[in-house]
């Protein structure tokens, strides 16, 4: 397959199958267009236990997985908010640790399953779920970045503390915790929340400039509710 990224404000990865038989799952609902000479099939990928766990890290229960019948059938993979499309070689490095809602699409040959932090009470209170995605296998996938993308390469015991918001993925190397902001004034009156994402090196950090659960919680203040 080759592929490229097309659009600025809201980004897709364009895929162009090379043979027949070359294949591109998602989540369901995540195709923009496509050519003739690609078949559609959905299911749970890998069962009902590990589609449940998808839902769990916010993703859909169901997976599409789109198929070329012939060569040179194309497929579009469009991003939900205005950010970028990273493309990402799994099988370097080892893999990657995603948080919930990156995961765009990927070859069938990347697996996809959830993950846990060390501490179950950091992912419990820290606001974004202490469930993550794996990616594993080999091939390519594509995250979505919500806004701009930052990478940061961490040394060996540097620290990075990040709102939980902006992670959205790490190499396997580095360890993420969930740490409570200290004083009680920075906890009611800052405005940052209670929680930050703690990252620890060594490794590869890309983080998104845009939090969107913060930022859907400020179009609802200006949604009228009725009473």
């Amino acid at each position: 397959m080759q592929y490229r990224i097309i659009g600025e404000t809201m980004p897709a990865v364009e895929v162009l199958f090379e043979a027949a038989g070359e294949g591109m799952y998602t989540q369901s609902g995540g195709m923009a267009w496509m050519t003739e000479g690609i078949e559609m099939t959905t299911n749970t990928k890998g069962g009902f236990m590990r589609g449940l766990g998808r839902v769990m890290a916010g993703e859909s229960l169901f997976m599409a997985t789109y198929r070329a019948q012939r060569p040179k059938a194309l497929i579009a993979f469009a991003s939900t908010v205005a950010g970028r499309v990273l493309p990402v070689n799994v099988g370097v490095n080892g893999g990657l640790i995603c948080q919930k809602g990156a995961f765009l699409c990927a070859q069938e040959t990347v697996d996809l399953k959830i993950t846990f932090t060390k501490k179950f009470s950091a992912g419990l209170f820290g606001g974004e779920g202490f469930i993550l995605q794996d990616l594993s296998g080999k091939g390519m996938a594509f995250l979505e970045i919500d806004g701009d993308m930052v990478e940061k390469n961490l040394g060996p015991g540097e620290v990075l503390k990040v709102d939980t918001g902006n992670v959205v993925a790490f190499e396997r190397t580095v360890s993420y915790e969930i740490e409570t902001v200290k004083g009680l004034g920075n906890i009611f009156f800052g405005g940052e929340g209670l929680f930050l994402t703690r990252l620890t090196g060594p490794g590869r950090v890309v983080l998104q400039t845009q939090n969107i659960a913060e930022f859907a919680g400020r179009i609802a203040r200006f949604i009228p509710s009725s009473k």
